[in-house]
């Protein structure tokens, strides 16, 4: 039994008696069971009772065992002051107000439908389960499932919206700064990520919008800043580079990290943290006032325009500094944009409309349908439950979904857990 579930029994009002009665055998009528407080203070607000013929307005506080008023110091809390009934599980303790009268209390599991308490522990008592409801979400009816589906977007977009806020604020509402740290972020892909990010952080944003001009300095500003140019390595391309930092390095008196943050163990060359570098001098190199193009664009095959960029010339037939490749031009692939279009440029665009006031919803919904599924374990597992997964909008909603609602059993607190309960 969980705090949770008894805040659902009773805005529900799932009571299976009519006739309720406090512990004091005095006759307990709900006329309204009031607002749910999902913030600090009484868990209900504004709630309507009559005790004995006389009416209440108030709050109410819920606990398992009535002793947690005392545990969590309500006590000494003037915002519990206004309380009006006590609903507990378990009666361990009489709890009285600062003039010493006691609190009226419903104990709830003397009240509660059958019904709605083996619903409950039919969901939680399945630890076998990859999710907890896996037998009973395809019946979930699809209009029910699809705008939930829609707000578990939303409430994603919303996080990641609210992290690259933390970086805004650090390089002063900078968009295209922000903008460079991301996409750096998420060109080292899961592995390297932190390090791209360190990367992109170690400089100033005004130094690259400078350099960025020139395709070879802004590769010896990147390769240098990585770590990348503080070998001895008998190449050409390799010394001029190593030179053009060290004029760049002292120039702006640079600290680079160090290359040992990245990661080159079992990746496939083309994921090499050298080509993603050479991709990523590229695009900048060719795309200037990238954060001002991505504002405009509206179509995804606009953006895959944008993105599709080939490397230098030495990284053609290179996967390092001193590997050679055969001939290609390492472009950014459709499905390495699509998840560049996924976690950097539609949350940093839902953020830059925020702050306009004026978000698209239909826009991001639309994109993202266009989009091919992401494929990993976890919409592998949804699959096998027979969810529909048919483009980017499905996947991200499920993975919101069982991150945030079905690891940590928020059952409750999810569209698809009440209708499995409600059965």
């Amino acid at each position: 039994m969980n705090e949770e579930f008894l805040h659902y029994v009773w805005q529900y009002q799932l009571l299976s008696i009519k006739n309720l009665q406090t512990t004091n055998k005095e006759s307990l009528v709900v006329v309204k069971p009031g607002i749910h407080n999902l913030n600090s203070g009484p868990d209900f607000l504004n709630s309507e009772i009559i005790i004995e013929n006389q009416y209440w307005v108030g709050n109410v506080e819920i606990h398992l065992h009535a002793s947690d008023w005392y545990q969590h110091h309500h006590e000494t809390d003037k915002n519990y002051d206004a309380t009006i009934l006590h609903v507990v599980w378990f009666n361990d303790v009489a709890i009285f107000m600062k003039n010493n009268l006691p609190i009226p209390v419903l104990v709830l599991q003397d009240c509660i439908l059958s019904s709605a308490l083996n619903n409950y522990r039919n969901l939680f008592t399945t630890e076998s389960r990859w999710i907890l409801c896996e037998k009973e979400i395809n019946n979930i009816d699809s209009f029910i499932l699809n705008n939930w589906k829609e707000r578990l977007f939303f409430e994603r977009l919303e996080r990641k919206s609210d992290q690259i806020n933390t970086l805004l604020m650090r390089e002063t509402h900078n968009f295209e700064a922000v903008l460079f740290q991301l996409l750096a972020k998420n060109f080292g892909l899961k592995i390297n990520q932190e390090a791209f990010l360190r990367l992109a952080q170690s400089i100033d944003f005004s130094i690259i919008q400078k350099v960025s001009f020139n395709q070879h300095q802004f590769s010896a500003l990147l390769f240098g800043q990585a770590g990348f140019l503080e070998q001895s390595i008998e190449d050409e391309y390799y010394l001029t580079l190593k030179k053009e930092y060290n004029y760049l390095k002292h120039k702006y008196q640079l600290e680079p990290i160090s290359s040992n943050l990245f990661s080159f163990f079992r990746m496939r060359p083309n994921n090499f943290p050298t080509i993603r570098i050479a991709q990523l001098v590229s695009l900048y190199n060719v795309q200037q006032n990238l954060f001002s193009k991505i504002m405009e664009i509206d179509t995804v095959e606009d953006f895959y325009t944008t993105f599709s960029t080939s490397v230098p010339l030495f990284w053609k037939t290179h996967y390092s500094f001193e590997s050679n490749s055969k001939l290609s031009s390492k472009k950014l692939t459709k499905s390495f944009i699509d998840l560049l279009i996924i976690n950097t440029i539609i949350p940093i665009k839902f953020l830059y409309q925020k702050s306009k006031g004026a978000v698209d919803e239909d826009f991001f919904l639309t994109l993202l349908q266009k989009i091919k599924p992401e494929k990993n374990n976890i919409i592998s597992k949804f699959s096998a439950l027979n969810m529909v997964v048919k483009n980017a909008f499905d996947t991200q909603a499920l993975l919101e979904l069982k991150n945030n609602y079905c690891t940590p059993k928020r059952c409750l607190a999810c569209a698809i857990g009440l209708k499995v309960l409600e059965r």
